[in-house]
């Protein structure tokens, strides 16, 4: 008697399981950005408020955030592969969330590091790394699209989660809104994750139905990619431009308020941030079936063309047109890297491979809001700092392009 071949998933389906665990990843995603991303402009002035502390050791305290956060993020699909992405998310969840009740209650500077630690594992546990991961278990042919719909949550976050944030600080105070924010969070993602994400279906059999060949030791994996050209060149090019992008939106209404006026600065930065929106929700009708580095490099100009347009025109309308420009490609910039590994590489490596890539991307932007700033002291305005992102943007567009896979090895 012979045995009958598994059932080949159907990621077409609206019936399939996989999009449930994008609406997970979703709402996932809302709380991490808005609580560990965005949320830290909040942080920043509330604690400077309330404890009077120099703004100086409070953003150094997001430094460390962010360069633990990418230590532990290039272990994430280890920590999946040990305890199962439910239980992966679930812990990071119960971090985040402990983090930001402890954040209102913390009364000296060494703490807020304590603090900003917890913060740290629990955006390991939920954002990028996690989230890609976790679709990754779930889809392959329609991972371009999940991943991009799912992190549609990153940008919700700064849209929505932000100014509830804030609101909630107005009515019941810092100490109090953070506990608040802290019960929802605990509240309604972990029931969600504990009934939604189940077993992932089996993949541990090829097309024409022969086995996978065995897993590689992920040691061996990061070892060999810093020895890869194309590894590289698809690592390197994003950390330029996440540098960049990352730097340039932080210091975007500081740049224009004096051009257009808080107001319009404010409403210039909101347009970017829903455009980012929008660029990903129409790029995922079509990105699985793009040349991913080609695609990549465009996107890279563009936000290169928009960033020069913006140093040298004060029209408001430009303005607004190259903020809407450079927004397009944002929230596709943390989708793409995804789906070159999953295009060039060993599916076996894809775990591995985007753990490490977000790792060092976060390392490298982590440093771009205070590098730009300084220059722009020095210099005595963004013309400079603002010209070297350009730089960056191109470099990265030329150095994407320059090493290709005929396809996965």
């Amino acid at each position: 008697m012979t045995l009958a071949a598994p059932r080949i998933a159907d990621e077409t389906s609206i019936r399939y399981a996989g999009w449930r665990i994008v609406a997970v990843c979703f709402l996932v995603a809302t709380f991490s950005w808005g609580l560990g991303f965005y949320g830290q402009s909040v942080y920043l002035a509330e604690l400077h408020r309330v404890h009077g502390w120099p703004s100086s050791w409070i953003s150094t305290a997001t430094t460390f955030f962010y360069l633990v956060g990418a230590l532990l993020v290039a272990f994430i699909s280890d920590a999946m592969r040990v305890i199962g992405a439910r239980n992966c998310l679930i812990v990071g969840v119960v971090c985040i969330a402990t983090a930001t009740a402890a954040l209102g209650q913390i009364s000296a500077p060494w703490q807020l590091y304590a603090v900003n630690l917890l913060l740290a594992c629990g955006w390991a546990g939920t954002s990028l790394g996690a989230i890609t991961n976790t679709l990754g278990l779930w889809f392959d042919g329609r991972r371009g699209m999940a991943i991009s719909l799912a992190l549609n949550g990153a940008s919700c976050g700064g849209i929505v989660g932000v100014p509830l944030l804030v609101t909630a600080i107005g009515s019941l105070g810092f100490s109090g809104a953070m506990i608040a924010t802290a019960a929802t969070a605990i509240l309604l993602l972990v029931p969600v994750i504990l009934f939604a994400v189940g077993t992932p279906p089996e993949r541990d059999r090829t097309a024409d139905g022969r086995p996978d060949p065995a897993p590689i030791s992920a040691s061996r994996l990061r070892a060999a990619a810093f020895r890869d050209p194309a590894f590289l060149t698809l690592t390197i090019s994003f950390a330029l431009v996440l540098f960049a992008q990352v730097a340039f939106i932080v210091h975007l209404i500081s740049f224009l308020d004096p051009v257009l006026g808080r107001e319009r600065a404010a409403a210039a930065v909101a347009l970017l941030t829903a455009m980012a929106v929008v660029g990903r929700v129409l790029f995922s009708t079509v990105i699985d079936r793009l040349n991913q580095r080609l695609a990549s490099a465009i996107s890279f100009a563009s936000q290169a063309l928009a960033l020069l347009i913006i140093i040298n025109f004060h029209s408001a309308a430009l303005v607004f047109l190259a903020c809407a420009m450079f927004g397009f490609s944002v929230g596709n910039l943390i989708t793409l890297p995804a789906l070159i590994v999953q295009q060039e590489f060993d599916a076996r490596s894809f775990g591995v491979l985007i753990s490490l890539i977000t790792a060092v991307t976060q390392v490298t932007y982590a440093f771009g809001p205070g590098i730009i700033g300084v220059l722009r002291d020095l210099s005595g305005g963004y013309t400079l700092p603002f010209y070297l992102c350009i730089v960056l943007q191109l470099t990265a567009a030329g150095l994407v392009m320059m090493r290709r896979r005929a396809g996965r090895h």
